[in-house]
């Protein structure tokens, strides 16, 4: 069974590739040096900073797993080829929640990117899908995830030069 593509801007899969690079060599030398310096302290069925050092070593190599995943079936989008006129994955928007009566601006972009809280919104996420390939002055209904709806107007768009 083919894995799924995964859309990623050229900046995007830098971004990916450059976080596994890191892993793979300072990440991997910095836990084995964790691991080298817990296991210095004695008897590993006591030794609970051991088992805290394997615990991190397993959630590294997990992540070099899902970022080799992620890369190995992405599929670059060209963004010349992108409307400058409507919403899509690396452009910074600005909507107006019209139930809370304010302004919000971030930029969509693939699931691997979001975070939400530097203002990095996915485009899989509920305002994420329901504003991609809009334009300025559209109202668009969002279907949130408590089963509820809100209504947003999309008030710029900028495109990524």
């Amino acid at each position: 069974m083919a894995l799924e593509k995964i859309k990623l801007t050229h900046d995007a899969l830098q971004e990916l590739q450059d976080e596994l690079d890191h892993l793979k060599s300072v990440g991997r030398r910095e836990m084995s040096e964790k691991i080298k310096v817990a296991l210095s302290f004695g008897d590993l069925s006591e030794n609970s900073e051991y088992d805290e050092a394997k615990s991190e070593q397993g959630k590294m190599e997990s992540r070099i797993q899902e970022l080799e995943a992620t890369i190995q079936n992405a599929e670059i989008i060209d963004e010349s080829e992108l409307s400058a006129d409507t919403v899509n994955r690396s452009s910074k928007v600005t909507i107006h929640d019209l139930d809370m009566d304010e302004d919000e601006t971030f930029v969509i972009v693939g699931f691997t990117q979001a975070d939400p809280l530097n203002g990095k919104l996915s485009d899989e996420s509920p305002i994420g899908k329901a504003i991609l390939g809009k334009r300025e002055g559209d109202v668009v209904e969002v279907e949130l995830p408590n089963n509820k709806k809100t209504s947003v107007r999309i008030v710029k768009i900028e495109q990524k030069n």
